[in-house]
């Protein structure tokens, strides 16, 4: 097992400004095993030789300890910003759960991103503490082969349900959201009330990695990157916001306007 030497760390500029989860802590790092194909960590780390999907390094417990010493009650800290903290290595390393346990111990909140089912397995998720999002970015047989290597779609849903049926604060998280790939009357049909929305955003890494989707709608120019028009994300997202579900868009185009509930 190689060591990860995580880090406490709260991203800063225009990102963390948006983001109310801005202060992560990976538990395991340099590579995640889903190696999902959009993956913004694989392009941040992959250039420096610091992506390796196949052995991801792990936190030692003590230095994890030490971190976590830093937080305070009432700080909120995202577990897994580079890495999914319930990818298959965490049955057998078992560090997500017992950072949880930690965190319920001193009374810190904490957000779980992730694409994996197993999460509905945990039992330590404190029903005051925990936030857990479960991405659904595409229904079966929608998306190319590879996209992700993660859950089935449907087994995210479910977990998703399982934890909402337990009181746990849970949202399904549409990110990246790539229309032609998710039937959103899936979504719709949930019970789970809340629901996060994050477009693609496209670069040359996502360009190369997906060559087969059509970028040809993405024309708006914004922060090195090109995005939906604000016009076509209204109209994606109009079903979900006609339910009454509580809808959050993840949008990072400075100077719009709101385009679906809290932003």
């Amino acid at each position: 097992m190689k060591e990860f030497h995580s880090q406490l760390k709260t991203v800063g500029g225009g990102e963390g400004d948006r983001c109310l989860y801005p202060t992560r802590l990976d538990m395991y790092g340099c590579g995640c095993q889903h190696d999902c194909q959009y993956c913004y960590a694989k392009a941040l780390l992959g250039f420096r030789n610091l992506w390796n999907p196949e052995e991801p390094r792990c936190t030692d417990k003590r230095t994890a300890h030490r971190i976590m010493d830093k937080l305070h009650p009432g700080d909120v800290v995202r577990l897994g910003g580079m890495t999914d903290p319930f990818q298959p290595m965490e049955e057998k390393y078992r560090l997500t759960e017992w950072a949880i346990g930690e965190l319920n111990k001193r009374r810190i909140e904490y957000l779980i991103v992730t694409k994996s089912a197993s999460v509905a397995k945990c039992r330590n998720l404190h029903p005051q503490l925990a936030h857990v999002q479960i991405s659904y970015t595409h229904t079966e047989g929608m998306a190319p082969e590879g996209y992700e290597h993660a859950s089935p779609p449907q087994d995210r849903l479910a977990a998703a349900e399982v934890l909402h049926a337990r009181g746990i604060d849970t949202q399904l998280r549409l990110s990246p959201l790539v229309p032609e790939y998710i039937d959103m009357q899936k979504v719709i049909e949930s019970p789970v009330p809340k629901i996060l929305v994050e477009f693609l955003r496209i670069n040359p890494f996502i360009e190369r990695a997906m060559p087969y989707l059509d970028t040809s709608a993405w024309t708006h120019k914004s922060g090195g990157y090109r995005h939906l028009p604000l016009t076509a994300k209204k109209e994606i997202i109009a079903p979900l916001v006609a339910t009454g579900k509580e809808i959050t868009v993840c949008e990072d185009v400075p100077n719009i306007t709101s385009i679906g509930g809290s932003m």
